[in-house]
């Protein structure tokens, strides 16, 4: 390497620099949700969860007093975003998201000790989020999904060295939407802390409902698990791209807009069936990847290098064989994909590449050409068809890196290294 590009590498991994472009990434992305009313990438926060907020602080609490479609940690921060006033709603949402990145962010520069390299490892891991963050765009602080993100990254940042609070933050993200519940999943199959791992993720959940219960819940702090049941195949989904080329070609399937869940979803001849087979073959799916965990840890496979693997397959495969697949979804891989830079370097090189890809895409279908999908524009079937094959592609990568981890005899112990920095 030359002078120059040492000098640039070392510029690069000032703490000054990325800051710098965090912030400026995070800016970027505030600015142009709060500012673009043609897109209207926050359409969500603006009247869906500014509705929420506005009827609970009334007296009606969503997820209290009347059924939620998302757990009932999702409230808070909806209720927070209106400290400001009602006028600077989706403005406290964007500083809120913002603020929980940045913890997270610090999380990754200052507290991870998973690595036997760990400043050069936390530093081409905190690159790849701001790649990722950027590339992904407006949704990455446009929905719920965006304050799970920073939870799920710290509780596997914490994983290796404080598991009990670790699993508590992963916890209460599954209680703000579900996914992370993977994430806990991953961390009992691989690491030995199996004990404090259940207590916490029980005595955050038990805490959670007790409380609920206390303000007069009842069933409801559980409707998230029935309310969207009925869902159709929303059009972004995997499931639904066979249905859109078969509406592009004029056949018996067509796009409609479903004026109670706010999506637009696919009909057609089929359509009810493939709806029906995806909560099974998801369930199927997260069983097959489960298993290959616990063959792998049984073979003997380094905890730090299965958990990365593992948590990103879970997640994958519940987007993957996902009837909903909104955008959002796609800020879910980037805590694993995060780890994994962590633990295993270049040997994650293949997820971190197809992570910056699908981000892309995904922004291009949403929101940046969104009306040309919705008139089923080739060109932007062929985006998604792209993106929507990937998840397969990652999903295949993933699982046999768990088949390879279960077949050879790794040098390194089934607990998790430790590496603590010198001072």
């Amino acid at each position: 390497m030359t002078a120059a590009g040492r000098a640039l590498h070392r510029a690069a991994a000032h703490p000054a620099a990325l800051w710098s472009a965090f912030l400026l990434v995070h800016v970027a992305i505030a600015a142009f949700n709060l500012l673009d009313r043609t897109s209207n990438p926050i359409g969500d926060i603006r009247r869906v969860y500014f509705g929420w907020a506005q009827q609970s602080l009334d007296g009606t609490v969503v997820g209290i007093d009347t059924p939620f479609v998302y757990p009932i940690l999702a409230l808070p921060p909806m209720l927070a975003s209106a400290a400001l006033g009602w006028d600077a709603y989706a403005l406290t949402w964007m500083l809120i998201a913002v603020a929980a990145d940045a913890c997270a962010f610090a999380v990754l520069l200052h507290a991870a000790r998973v690595v036997a390299e760990p400043r050069r490892a936390r530093v081409r891991a905190a690159w790849w989020w701001i790649a990722f963050l950027a590339l992904l765009g407006p949704i990455a602080l446009g929905r719920i999904d965006a304050l799970t993100v920073p939870l799920a990254l710290a509780g596997l940042l914490l994983l290796a060295t404080r598991p009990a609070l670790a699993t508590a933050l992963l916890t209460v993200g599954a209680w703000v939407k579900v996914w992370p519940a993977a994430l806990v999943g991953a961390a009992l199959v691989a690491l030995g802390a199996r004990r404090r791992i259940l207590a916490a993720a029980a005595a955050v959940s038990v805490a959670v409902v007790f409380v609920a219960l206390a303000l007069g819940s009842g069933a409801n702090v559980l409707s998230f698990i029935t309310q969207q049941t009925g869902r159709g195949l929303q059009i972004e989904s995997p499931v639904s791209t066979p249905f859109l080329w078969l509406a592009q070609a004029g056949g018996e399937a067509s796009i409609y807009y479903d004026r109670d869940l706010l999506t637009f979803q696919v009909r057609g001849a089929g359509v009810d069936l493939a709806g029906a087979l995806m909560t099974p073959l998801q369930a199927i799916a997260v069983l097959l990847v489960t298993l290959l965990g616990v063959r792998a840890i049984r073979g003997g496979a380094a905890a730090r290098d299965l958990l990365p693997v593992l948590a990103l397959a879970l997640v994958v495969a519940l987007i993957a064989f996902q009837k909903v697949g909104s955008p959002q979804f796609t800020c879910w891989i980037a805590a694993p994909i995060v780890l994994g830079l962590l633990t295993r370097g270049r040997r994650f090189a293949v997820p971190a590449v197809l992570g910056l890809v699908l981000a892309l895409l995904t922004q291009v279908v949403y929101p940046v050409l969104y009306g040309l999908l919705l008139e089923l524009s080739p060109a932007l079937l062929t985006v998604l068809t792209l993106r929507n094959a990937l998840w397969f592609v990652l999903l295949g990568w993933a699982a046999a890196q768990l088949w390879k981890a279960g077949t050879a005899r790794p040098l390194l112990s089934g607990r998790v290294v430790v590496q603590h920095e010198g001072v």
